[in-house]
Formats: structure tokens, sequence, C-alpha cells
């Protein structure tokens, strides 16, 4: 076993631009189909062995369900330090990196021999199970800008991609909670990703997917008034922006936000995905 200096593993945001759910009575084979791009902006988790589980979010204690039932899956307890580039709650999938990153770098402490895509279904079910995400640990673990083409883990779960790279700026207006919204209208939010999918993979670059993410947030009916207002903004300034799910960001590529007006914060689209660091 690796000793108490723990080990460490990266994890990229990750934002959704559309998506539609599947659920069967496998957590496994539950998941979404949709897109998304993965972002260098992440989430760095160590894992150490510890006498009892204890997580820490930016060096505050915190329950994380998802996390908790991964170690408990792996039958282990340790000590999760995570610190993130991006807030929870907001669209930018931070649970389901916390619970990647713990499931590669508890591997890797406590030996326990698991492949990628072992470590890839337990964070999945992980994520499932607590109802905090249904696709983002697959496309964090791929990373780039991932097309979920059929639900679930591997390998369950198929994946494409749109071979691309770009700047993304973002404004966060605060965090939506997943399993209410997901509860809410799941028959409107799966019509509308299907149709965005099967139109963006007819032609699958970063403009379509702009543009079908966008009208997939309008078809919804999850863009909110004020997040529309930007959106707006950024359309009448010769850009194309559109909301991150599940949570009140507005995400656009390039310089859209900052052609619009705004002061947004700034990352680019990570190519390699999930990841150890070394020591």
């Amino acid at each position: 076993m690796t000793g108490e200096s723990g080990v460490r593993a990266f994890v990229p945001g990750h934002i959704t631009g559309l998506f539609s759910i599947h659920r069967t009575d496998d957590p496994a084979t539950t998941g979404s189909r949709g897109a998304g791009l993965a972002l260098e902006a992440g989430v760095t988790v160590r894992v150490a062995q510890n006498e009892r589980t204890v997580i820490r979010v930016d060096g505050e204690h915190a329950d994380v369900d998802a996390v908790e039932r991964l170690l408990d899956e792996m039958a282990v307890t340790a000590s999760v330090d995570v610190t993130s580039d991006l807030p929870l709650g907001s669209g930018f999938g931070v649970s389901g990196a916390m619970t990647l990153g713990t499931a590669l770098a508890a591997n890797a402490v406590f030996e326990t021999g698991s492949s990628e895509n072992e470590l890839v279904r337990l964070a999945h079910v992980a994520e499932v199970e607590a109802g905090t995400g249904l696709g983002d640990v697959v496309a964090q673990a791929r990373g780039g800008v991932p097309l979920r083409l059929e639900p679930g883990a591997p390998p369950f779960g198929t994946m494409d991609g749109i071979p691309a790279v770009a700047e993304v700026e973002y404004v966060d207006r605060g965090d939506l909670s997943t399993p209410d919204v997901l509860a809410d209208r799941p028959e409107r939010i799966t019509s509308a990703g299907t149709d965005a999918l099967e139109t963006l993979h007819e032609r699958p670059t970063l403009d379509r997917f702009m543009a079908t993410s966008r009208q997939f947030a309008e078809n919804t009916g999850l863009l909110t008034d004020d997040l529309h207002e930007i959106v707006d903004d950024v359309e009448a300034a010769g850009g194309v922006a559109s909301m991150a799910m599940l949570g009140r960001t507005v995400f656009a590529l390039g310089t859209g936000l900052s052609d619009a007006g705004y002061d947004p914060d700034r990352t680019r689209i990570q190519r390699g995905g999930a990841t150890l660091l070394p020591d």
C-alpha cells in the first residue's frame, strides 16, 4: 500500500450541453445520452489511508454521498481531500469529478488492481445511486468534446467525440439541484435531448454543438429569465451561448461572453481526460 502522503488524481470539469435520460433497473446501464465539453479547469483529489472515511472539499469537511458509496463498494476507508477550480452545483460535473478522482487514486493507494473501465463503472454507479449525475463520469474519463451515444458505464455506454479544441468562457449565477430538475421534466428533457444529439451527430462540429445546446436549453424550458438575458446579449454581440446542464451557468466559446460585455471566467477544452498525477 502507498504511504501516508497518498495519491493524487486530476479530473476535468464537464459542461453538459444537451442530454436525454435513460433509466434501467441496473445503475451501470442507467445514464444519459448527450454531448458536452471537458475542461482544463477541474478537480484534484488526494486519497490516503485512514481509519475512517473523511472528506474535505477545499479544506472544509463535507458529506459527499457518491464518494462515500464508492469507497464502501471498494471496501476501504480513506481521507479524501478535494481541491476544485469550479463551483459545486453549477453545472460543471464537480460531484462526478470528485467520485472518479477518488476511484483512480484509491485504486493506486490500496492496490486494488482494477482496470480503468472498472473504476469508471464504480464511479458512474455511485453517482447514479446518489442521484447526482448520469453522464459526467464517463465524459470526464474520456476528455475532449465527448458524445455519449449510448447510456451507461463501460462496457455498456458508447462514446464518440468532436476532434476540436477551443477557449471556453462562463458566467456562474448559482447552483441548481440536479435530482430536482431530473425529476421535474424527464420526458420533455429526453425528447429534446434525443433530437438534439441526432442533429449534432449528423455533423459533429463545435458550431453545431453550440447551436443544438442553445436550442435544447430553450426547448426544455430550463433556460431561466436571467440566463436567457445573458444568452441573448451574447447573440446580439454576434456569438452563441448556452446553459450548462444542470446549473445556473452560461457558457460560450472563444470570447463570446467578453464580447457581450461580461467579465467571465475562462478555461479551455481539455483533451486528456481523468488521470493520476505525479508525486
